[in-house]
């Protein structure tokens, strides 16, 4: 649908908490080595980090802020202030919670779709977990629907935590040709393969790539069996 995000893998460069590689040098590292690898964009969580990989990369740059929703799940992207900051820090997307899940301000996700669209000029990826709620964002004006969120709300609990929710990408490919973005549990080159082909633009990747204490854990523990 835009040009902005070529077809391909997005490499997701946000690095374990409190670890060696949580800080915006690692994480400028890391997209370097996305870009050099032949990433079509990163996405990148917390301004300070955003702007770090914004001066050492020419990939285009998915911004996120992490926040919290009042039961205590993780709120992607909370206000229109968070949306400025990534804007103003040189991020080229903005992704954000656009479940029906109710933000601290009152809005759901597809509302704050639209109240963005309406006050800040940049595009939108918009993280969702089903596909109601990806049809919902694309209508309130979302460029992009990422299946980030399918699992991980208290409505999806049933859906698989070892593989893509492939189901998902596919019915939504077939709704929103260009538009879809596939992110979740994406662990070899095969499943990247096989989204692309059931007609997903993109693929995010992010723990089997930039997180390297969570790839050593899964080798140490095939080595325990």
């Amino acid at each position: 649908m835009s040009p902005l995000l070529q077809r391909g893998l997005v490499v997701s460069c946000q690095a374990e908490e409190n670890g060696p590689f949580d800080n915006p040098e690692s994480v400028a590292a890391f997209a370097r080595a996305a870009e050099i690898g032949g990433a079509i964009a990163v996405r990148v969580r917390g301004i300070e980090n955003i702007r770090a990989v914004r001066k050492a990369v020419q990939l285009p740059v998915i911004g996120i802020i992490k926040g919290t929703f009042p039961n205590g799940e993780v709120l992607i992207t909370a206000t229109i202030d968070d949306v400025e900051a990534i804007a103003e820090a040189g991020g080229n997307v903005v992704a954000l919670d656009a479940t029906h899940r109710v933000r601290p301000n009152g809005m759901d996700g597809p509302s704050m779709v639209a109240e963005v669209k309406r006050r800040v000029d940049i595009p939108l990826m918009a993280d969702i977990a089903s596909f109601d709620e990806g049809i919902a964002a694309a209508n309130a004006g979302a460029e992009f629907v990422a299946t980030t969120l399918s699992g991980y709300t208290e409505y999806t609990r049933k859906v698989r935590l070892d593989v893509p929710d492939f189901d998902l990408v596919a019915k939504l490919a077939k709704q929103l040709p260009g538009q879809v973005v596939a992110e979740g549990r994406f662990w070899t080159p095969e499943q990247l393969a096989y989204a692309m082909r059931l007609g997903t633009h993109a693929v995010v990747v992010g723990t089997a790539i930039t997180r390297p204490i969570e790839i050593v854990r899964r080798f140490v523990k095939a080595v325990q069996v």
